[in-house]
């Protein structure tokens, strides 16, 4: 029920409550019983075993241990050691452990949602006013609130004195509100316009109000989207449902291959089963990247601590590749695409032409200036080159332009002291002070163009509306000064008295204006192929004025208010959330709303906000991006990253961070799934021709994490492309093998697949020196050096589409330094007699090993010629 319509004797019969004497003690305890206690209800947590449980579950976790349960019943019934078990389960250990961790980023939205809550209010109860904690409240209690409180529930007002409420945090209108006990609203009216109404969790910046409770706890504005926080599931990022995806796909063609080896072995060539289910070890740790989780982690982790530099927080490590894919950016206006403060941009001093107010200023603007100063209260103090801004938005703009213009206010006032004030009053709209001058006394009132009280000639008043309506034109917030002189201080100090008949000073025209460098990012974006939408809770005209200036309402977009939102259907938004770049006075709901109907059409969306009706659709989104600055704990903890500087553009280098991140993720798929497919077909044809296995299992897994995992981790500190930023985002829908990955796999694992077998082949039939003969175990310990060696070296081929000597080896001497360091262990373990025992390697001539180092060789020297025929091919599409 929004409670704005009934009059406050009906609201006070709904609730069973008296104005005087408030609740009874028994009435208190009847309504705690049928309510519950002012306090919000938390969303159910995962514990660490249901974590673990969803990690064990996992298709790779499954592959792995069900070779882990292989090889230890092998080792218990025939001795074969336990080498091979505890190295798979500590892979498996080691990825459950990153994972959880990454998942312990625990939201705490709702206790930070728990501390906005006040403790202790002023309520009357039995006719005696008391003190009492916030979560005894219950619907029809009686409170009263002055300035500084936070609104402890859900209340209307009975009675209020020069009230204001700074309701950002639920409506992200950052300008205080004027409540009116006597204001007529609609119940269509959106939050920031239910002006007889106070809010849970906002904060009283001026007056003293009565009001009675209506709601409380999880029935509150706030309350409701701590149940929008508890409801709202966090969806996989598209590189967890490509990964997801992946082991799937990998599983399968092991599960097939085993099947197909199974069969061979058992009904072809006779094995054992025990030689069988060694050969299924095998394949099972061919298929399952074991070090891709790892360097995927690492990779994401070099992108958050490259963000941090870059004025952003991640709280959530996948989120670095989400915001790389990021096709749609959600943000909100104030502060983030503008600077949070009031700035005046015009001013109209009477029977003068309006000027900007950057320029030099006559008397007659000076004066109007002064004016306005002598009559806000607002101060700006300026410590250590720190400004500290104390008062209302609107007055620090007029006294941050006097300083400008070379005044202080300390200086004015101290010329100009002030003898009376008039506070400004949400029924007048109108403040009034009165100053002692050279001749007398001089009363100075400003307030709304249409309360001012000032007798306009029929000539003067087509001019001022002219130059008022040219301002709000512009989305300017319009402030008017008029004045009257008293030769002696008048005794009659009423606002009928004061504030009458007088003479007409001026007016300015203000805004919360762009960032500098907002146009450049909302360009830089839509070069990306990103588009940047506004969700605000400021005014259409406001709201789309700004979004023109930047570049985000364009000639093809529109803008809808929240009111025109909630009269469209779920299937018409959805189909017609192209067409929107503007939404304004929106609610929570609303915004989850926009963030979904995107995330339907298949787009991937990043969310900003700092207000706590931000927090539910940052969770919503792919990304929630909250702001550092002027952002909530809600906000913050519901995100899933933080912009430290508010800024939209840091917002785009955080794009380029997570597209460098995800380029990198998807060159260590292809430097390692190439090892990996490769191993599988080795193993598969050497079995179908006869020749036995070319490798053994504990040979895989040292390949896969010496020969793949050790350079690879270096892969997460490539460099960025130049041209990164101008691709268009890869589409939610996306393979991990899109935009040619699959093939380019695909040709190298038969690459591989080739030199190796050519290589197994040779050691184990081919006589190629006298005093090493051919055999199977030379053929094996030729298969492991060269798909180890080559393994390494492909890492040079998916650095860049350009060729190694064009960007170089050493302009990544990390990696380049642990490809010599991954290759010179493999000749270790071949060479050093205990360990080449270990790991069932032998002794093999100089002829094998240069014929070993140039078949491993092979596959770069095969990737540079494609590279050279593909610039070549290039180059003449560009001449022609």
């Amino acid at each position: 029920m929004l409670w704005v319509k009934e009059s406050v004797e009906q609201l006070l019969s709904k609730l069973h409550t008296n104005l005087d004497t408030g609740l009874t003690k028994e009435q208190v305890k009847q309504k705690h019983a049928e309510f519950g206690t002012n306090e919000f209800e938390e969303g159910k947590k995962e514990t660490l075993l249901q974590k673990i449980g969803h990690h064990l579950i996992e298709i790779t976790t499954i592959v792995l241990l069900f070779a882990a349960a292989i090889s230890a019943y092998l080792a218990i019934t025939t001795g074969y050691g336990w080498a091979k078990v505890v190295v798979i389960l500590g892979i498996v250990v080691l990825n459950m452990v990153l994972g959880i961790y990454q998942e312990n980023s625990a939201e705490k939205a709702l206790a930070a949602l728990q501390s906005m809550n006040a403790h202790l209010t002023t309520v009357v109860r039995d006719g005696v006013r008391m003190q009492v904690d916030a979560a005894e409240l219950v619907p029809g209690d009686i409170i009263e609130i002055v300035a500084g409180d936070m609104i402890p529930a859900d209340a209307r007002i009975i009675s209020s004195s020069s009230l204001q409420v700074e309701e950002s945090a639920l409506t992200g209108e950052s300008v205080p509100v004027e409540k009116d006990a006597n204001a007529v609203v609609s119940e269509k009216a959106p939050i920031g316009d239910r002006l007889n109404m106070l809010y849970s969790g906002c904060l009283v910046t001026n007056g003293r109000a009565t009001a009675v409770v209506v709601e409380i706890g999880m029935e509150t504005e706030m309350g409701k989207i701590a149940g929008l926080l508890n409801s709202t599931s966090k969806l996989m990022t598209p590189l967890q449902l490509r990964l997801k995806e992946l082991a799937k796909r990998l599983s399968i063609v092991a599960l097939l291959a085993g099947i197909l080896i199974f069969i061979i072995d058992v009904y072809v060539y006779g094995e054992t089963i025990i030689e069988t289910l060694m050969i299924a070890i095998s394949l099972a740790v061919a298929a399952v990247p074991e070090t891709l989780p790892v360097i995927v982690t690492m990779t994401l982790a070099y992108g958050v601590q490259n963000m941090v530099r870059k004025n952003t927080i991640i709280r959530r490590i996948p989120a670095v590749e989400t915001i790389g894919n990021t096709s749609v950016i959600c943000s909100d206006k104030t502060g983030t695409l503008t600077q949070n403060k009031m700035i005046i941009q015009q001013i109209w001093a009477a029977n003068h032409t309006p000027v900007k107010a950057t320029t030099g200023f006559e008397s007659a603007e000076q004066k109007v200036l002064e004016m306005l100063s002598l009559a806000s209260n607002a101060t700006i103090d300026i410590t250590d080159g720190e400004e500290t801004i104390i008062g209302d938005p609107t007055e620090s703009a007029i006294i941050r332009l006097l300083e400008e213009k070379g005044t202080t206010k300390k200086a004015l006032e101290a010329k100009y002291p002030r003898v009376f004030e008039l506070p400004f009053d949400s029924d007048r709209k109108l403040m009034t002070t009165i100053h002692q001058v050279e001749d007398g006394f001089l009363s100075i009132t400003k307030g709304a163009f249409d309360r001012i009280p000032v007798n306009f000639s029929p000539e003067f008043l087509k001019e001022a509306e002219q130059v008022h309506d040219s301002f709000a034109e512009k989305a300017l917030r319009v402030l008017v000064v008029a004045y009257k002189k008293y030769a002696e201080m008048p005794t009659d100090l009423s606002s009928e008295a004061l504030e009458t008949d007088l003479t007409f000073a001026g007016m300015v025209g203000m805004i919360d204006p762009p960032r500098p460098e907002s146009k450049a990012a909302v360009l830089a974006a839509k070069k990306a192929g990103i588009k940047t939408v506004m969700i605000t809770g400021d005014h259409i005209v406001t709201a789309s004025a700004i979004a023109k200036e930047i570049g985000i309402l364009t000639d093809e977009d529109k803008a809808i208010t929240g009111a025109e939102l909630a009269e469209m259907s779920e299937e018409d938004l959805e189909k017609n959330i192209r067409d929107y770049a503007v939404y304004a006075r929106v609610s929570p709901e609303d915004k989850i709303r926009i963030v979904k109907a995107w995330q339907k059409n298949g787009e991937i969306v990043t969310m900003t906000g700092d207000g706590v009706n931000d927090a539910p659709a940052l969770k919503a989104a792919d990304v929630g991006a909250a702001m550092g600055i002027t952002g909530t704990d809600v906000s913050k903890n519901a995100a899933d990253m933080v912009i430290t500087d508010d800024n939209f553009a840091t917002i785009v280098d955080a794009v380029k961070e997570g597209r460098t991140a995800y380029e990198n993720i998807r060159k260590t798929i292809y430097f390692l799934l190439s090892t990996n497919f490769s191993q599988i077909f080795i193993m598969l044809i050497a079995i179908i021709l006869g020749w036995g296995a070319p490798v053994v299992a504990v040979q895989l897994l040292l390949i896969n994490v010496v020969s793949d995992g050790i350079p690879g981790f270096f892969l997460s500190r490539e460099k960025a492309d130049d041209s990164i930023m101008e691709r268009k985002p890869i589409p939610k829908n996306a393979g991990i093998f899109a935009n040619g990955l699959g093939k380019k796999m695909a040709t190298q694992a038969v690459v591989f697949t080739v030199v190796t077998l050519a290589g197994f082949y040779i050691g184990q039939f081919v006589t190629i020196n006298q005093s090493i003969g051919a055999s199977y175990e030379v053929g094996m310990t030729m298969a492991f050096v060269i798909l180890a060696w080559s393994s390494v070296a492909h890492i040079f081929n998916v650095r860049s589409d350009k060729s190694i000597f064009t960007i170089g080896f050493l302009s990544n001497r990390g990696l380049f330094f642990s490809a010599i360091c991954s290759m010179l262990i493999i000749l270790g373990l071949a060479i050093i007699p205990p360990l080449a025992n270990m790991f069932f390697l032998v002794e093999m001539s100089l002829t094998h090993w240069i014929v070993a180092f140039i078949l491993s060789m092979f596959p770069l020297l095969f990737v540079e010629i494609q590279k050279l025929i593909q610039r070549k091919k290039a180059y003449r599409r560009a001449t022609i």
